[in-house]
């Protein structure tokens, strides 16, 4: 054979071997879902600007500014410093969070060890040995040669297992162990559990925001009650001084015990309601206190009321294109996504050949310092192919069970993706009627404001008397606590929108 044949057979052996051993991997390889052709969050364009309520507390126009992205301290468009701080410390101390930061950390950990099975491993070993050879083991028994001649004699009659030899034996090796990833079976392990990670990753970054829109809902929540209490307390002491009167009218002949009996429910009907406002405002503490990751009974401020929040008026609407990249649920979707994927090619890596080498190099002797004489050393080179021929399918069954994951998975991400676009449209839809539903609230509040004044100015000229101007009064606070209704769903609806949009998690420092 010429010397340039023989170069080409050995470059033809190396790039066989190399081959051999970087492998490939089988099954599908991923690739990202396309966007979502959507043109908008609704079939008809949505008005860039909502009603407006001047003169009341949340009343002022919100703007949609689409394609605008969204902050990630979007919380401090409320103009709360006390909010932001709630959020910073639930952001730091929530349970649930540093949960989640141990599951991503645990998720990163097992990418980390599987990837190390695509190195060798390389052990050492050190092994001392004292053991006593009985002496009748025939031709090759220590205490007797080759041909049979006793070279070593029971020294005591009575004591035969005596007559056997001690004797040192010392091993000394080192060893290393590959395993070909020749079809990506290790690769496609990885890379499933870089997946999962990845899904651990944006499961954090869910609850995160989850955390953030759930302290300014309470916040906004107690504002509300706050509200609420005092204008059904005004209600309450309007209906008591509704009652006395006709208690006294009763008395004098100049009222129907009926009237009393319907006056004595309206009050009673106006103070059942204030047991489950308090009952309401104090579990609203109490989660504040838990999403802070406090006890219930750990001391807080004062509270939180309408006065010290401002409505955000510019909103961003990201464009649909960018809502999959922006929700971490559609990332965590799309990422297990990606984990079934790898576990299909795993599982077909399975049912192929599996390749695996071992070597092994040290000395043995019955001294240690003879181990690596002439004599002692050793080697050991060893190759093993193998290739399963029947397990009664349960490689096949595993495989198809991994591509029904895979489709599982591919139909859990398109509704993930739906159900996103409908929280977007649903908020949207929402802030539009809750500036429609503040702005009738206000009307309705001010119409019950004017007909109060025009009552107590008529009793004052005394065309009416104080049950009237009474009447009024309690009307117009059941517009006040409608008002109050309308302003706290445009507080927790703006909120709302930016956890919809995705939170501005992509827009966090660097820590």
């Amino acid at each position: 054979m010429s010397r340039a044949r023989s170069g080409g057979w050995g470059k033809a052996c190396a790039g066989a071997l190399t081959a051999l051993l970087a492998g490939c991997a089988v099954g599908p390889d991923y690739h990202p879902p396309a966007a979502p052709q959507a043109r908008g969050y609704a079939p008809r364009p949505m008005k860039p600007v909502t009603a407006a309520a001047p003169g009341v507390q949340a009343g002022t126009a919100q703007r949609f500014e689409t394609g605008g992205d969204v902050p990630y301290a979007w919380w401090t468009r409320f103009g709360s410093p006390r909010l932001d701080a709630l959020v910073a410390r639930a952001l730091r101390n929530n349970p649930n969070i540093a949960a989640a930061q141990s599951a991503l950390h645990q998720a990163q950990e097992m990418t980390a060890a599987q990837r190390g099975y695509s190195y060798p491993t390389v052990s050492a070993q050190f092994t001392p040995q004292r053991q006593l050879l009985a002496g009748n083991l025939g031709g090759n028994s220590p205490g007797i040669q080759g041909n049979g001649t006793i070279i070593q004699t029971c020294q005591n009659a009575s004591a035969p297992y005596n007559c056997g030899v001690t004797y040192n034996m010392y091993l000394s090796q080192l060893a290393v162990g590959f395993v070909p990833d020749v079809f990506g079976a290790n690769a496609r392990q990885i890379e499933s559990l870089q997946a999962q990670a990845d899904t651990a990753r944006f499961q954090m970054e869910a609850a995160a925001i989850a955390l953030a829109d759930n302290v300014v809902a309470a916040a906004v929540q107690e504002a509300a009650l706050r509200a609420q209490i005092a204008a059904t307390r005004r209600l309450v002491d309007a209906n008591a001084e509704m009652l006395a009167i006709l208690r006294a009218r009763f008395r004098l002949g100049y009222a129907m015990r009926a009237d009393v009996a319907a006056q004595e429910l309206a009050l009673a009907q106006a103070r059942q309601q204030l047991p489950p406002l308090r009952k309401q405002i104090e579990q609203t503490r109490d989660l504040l206190r838990a999403l802070v990751g406090d006890l219930p009974d750990a001391g807080g401020d004062a509270g939180f009321d309408f006065a010290g929040l401002r409505l955000p008026t510019d909103l961003p609407v990201s464009l649909p294109s960018r809502l999959v990249a922006q929700r971490p649920d559609v990332r965590a979707a799309e990422a297990q996504m990606h984990a079934a994927s790898a576990q299909v090619g795993a599982a077909i890596a399975a049912r192929l050949p599996q390749f695996s080498i071992d070597a092994a190099a040290g000395g043995i002797a019955s001294k240690i310092s003879q181990m690596y004489f002439t004599g002692g050393p050793f080697w050991v080179v060893t190759g093993n192919v193998a290739q399963t021929l029947f397990d009664g399918g349960t490689l096949k069954h595993h495989e198809r069970a991994a591509k029904a994951a895979l489709r599982q998975a591919q139909d859990q991400y398109r509704a993930t993706v739906v159900a996103a676009f409908q929280n977007v449209a649903d908020t949207l839809h929402a802030l539009q009627a809750d500036a429609d539903a503040l702005r009738a609230a206000a009307d309705a509040e001010r119409a019950a404001a004017a007909a109060l004044e025009v009552s107590r100015r008529q009793y004052d000229a005394g065309y009416v008397d104080r049950l009237a101007l009474l009447a009024a009064r309690q009307s117009y606070e059941q517009a006040a606590v409608g008002l109050v209704q309308a302003q706290t769903a445009r507080y927790t609806d703006t909120a709302a929108l930016f956890l919809a949009l995705g939170g501005g998690w992509w827009n966090r420092p660097a820590q």
